[in-house]
Order: structure tokens, then sequence, then C-alpha cells
């Protein structure tokens, strides 16, 4: 119960936090700040955490490049999850979020030629069914094509650092992996900044600072969910962002979803289900791709992968 409450707490506040991101794009707040922001929360929070309790060593390694890497690719897939928030409803972003354990399966089968059984075959064709529903041709006006293609790419990125993590996972800690994505990330972002960046409203700040926190809360909640019970254990949890992202399409921004989300999201999360459990029935890693924020998803991936640590 603790993990499901903890899963819960996650899942609210990565809608949170999408829920800003959309929120601040309203008030003219460009790409690159977005994603500035959404890190350097992170950096500092994280740091002091470990600092006080003592675990401040727990951020080495010796392995830059790779995290460097993977943060490139990470940032990438951060810039595809905003875009989509941006462009989207957000219960229809939030479901093209859930079709990264349908690329994962398609990189497992066409990249890495490891044998995929008919279950996640079919979980495959079901779930891209329901792509194709929610982005019809009914409902184009909607859905905008550089929103779904941005959706989509973010599952495609979240689906391959999920890869990277496995392998930086054999050497690194998890929270550590966490903040040098973040730390990278952010050092990345603000190369733009000079070019892109304005001063803002103090409200405007507020939104940006709450992103930055909700998203850190998120990644953090995921964390500590995977120190009680299995990624396949709580699984299921994630699937309620779409409630909340549902709500704050109402209250926030007075936006109900196209009825096509209604019909292609239960295939596209029947899909991510029929994969998670035909995974776990066949005693393999799980992959971590039922969150909506990439580096959420990472996280559960980390300490899934690694060993216990405690962190």
């Amino acid at each position: 119960m603790l993990a499901i409450s903890l899963r819960l707490g996650a899942t609210l506040a990565l809608a949170t936090m999408f829920m800003l991101i959309k929120l601040a794009g309203t008030y003219g707040v460009s790409m690159p700040e977005l994603m500035f922001w959404r890190q350097a929360i992170s950096v500092p929070l994280i740091a002091g955490a470990l600092y006080f309790s003592g675990q401040f060593g727990k951020l080495g390694t010796r392995r830059p490049f790779a995290h460097a890497g993977r943060a490139a690719v990470g940032t990438a897939g951060l810039f595809c999850n905003i875009a989509a928030s941006t462009l989207l409803p957000l219960p229809v972003a939030t479901t093209l979020g859930f079709t990264a354990p349908l690329f994962a399966v398609l990189i497992t089968a066409l990249i890495l030629r490891e044998h995929v059984g008919r279950w996640r075959w079919t979980a495959v064709i079901a779930g891209f069914a329901g792509v194709l529903v929610i982005a019809g041709p009914g409902e184009i006006a909607n859905v905008p094509v550089l929103g779904v293609a941005a959706g989509l790419g973010a599952g495609i990125i979240v689906a391959t650092v999920s890869f990277q993590i496995r392998d930086l996972a054999r050497t690194d800690t998890p929270i550590s992996m966490v903040f040098w994505f973040a730390l990278f990330g952010m050092l990345g972002a603000s190369l733009f900044l000079p070019f892109y960046g304005r001063w803002h409203e103090p409200q405007v700040y507020l939104i940006l600072l709450a992103l930055g926190l909700a998203g850190t809360l998120g990644q953090f909640f995921i964390a500590a969910s995977l120190r009680y019970a299995s990624v396949a254990t709580v699984v299921v949890i994630d699937y309620v962002s779409l409630i909340w992202a549902t709500t704050y399409g109402l209250v926030i921004f007075d936006s109900w979803p196209p009825h096509t989300t209604w019909f292609g999201a239960p295939l596209i999360i029947a899909a991510g289900l029929i994969i998670t459990w035909r995974e776990h029935y066949l005693s393999r890693r799980v992959s971590p791709a039922s969150a909506i924020d990439s580096s959420a998803l990472e996280e559960a991936a980390e300490d899934e992968a690694a060993p216990r640590t405690g962190t």
C-alpha cells in the first residue's frame, strides 16, 4: 500500500509538472527556458538532500562521457515531451507517452535481434492501432500532427534511453544517473537562454519553480515506490495520470480531449499492461515505459535495473 500511495503521488506530481509546462507556455515562456528550469531545480535539490544525509559520495562516477551521451538523448526526449504537452490537449499528450513500451519491444526485436513472442507483437499492433485512432483524420484539426509526432518521438527516445540506463546501472547508482542527467541537461539548455530567454513577471517564475519542483518530486516518489514494490506491481498505477491530465485540462484550460482519445487510450494502455505482464512472466526486466515525464521513467528503470541502494 505504501508503494501504491507513493506511485499515486508520482503520477500527480508529474501530471502537475506537465500542466505547469503548458501553463507557462501560455505566458510566452520558450522551450529552452522550460527545459532549463525543469532540470535546474533538480540539481540543487538532489545534491542538497544527499549532502545533508551524508550520502553525497553516491554522485561519484567514472563514466562522465556515458552520462553525457545519455543526457543528450534524454534531453531530446524531454524536448519532445514538452512539445507534446504544449501542442496537444494534456490527456492526448499523456496517452501518447504510454507508447514507450511499444517502441521498446520494436527495439528489442529489430535492433537487438532478441526473440519477441506473439503476445508482445499483438500488444504492439493493438497499441499502434490506438495511436491511429487518436490521430485519425476526423480529429486532425484538434490533434496537431506536430504534437502527435512529438509525443511518439518521446516514446521512441524513452525506450532508447532505457537501454542506456541498463548499461550505466552496471557501475553507477540510480541517484547519480538522475543527477548527472539533470546537470548536463541544465547546462545544455542554458546555452540557448541568451537567444530565447527573457524576463518574465514574478508569477511566471513561480510557475517555473513549481514545475521544476513537481518534476523532482515525481522522480523521488517513483524511486521510493520501487523500494517497496517491483515495477510490475505498481506500473498499473501510472495510468491514473490520464485522470489527472483530464482534470487539469478541464479545470485549468477549459479543454475536453477529442472523443477519439477515449477509444484509442484503452488500446494503448492495454498494450502496455500486456507487455509488462509478459515480461514479468518471462522473468525479464520490465521496460520503464509507463510514466509521463522522461526523466521519471528513467528513474524507475534505474531502481529496477540496479541493485537496491536504499536511496
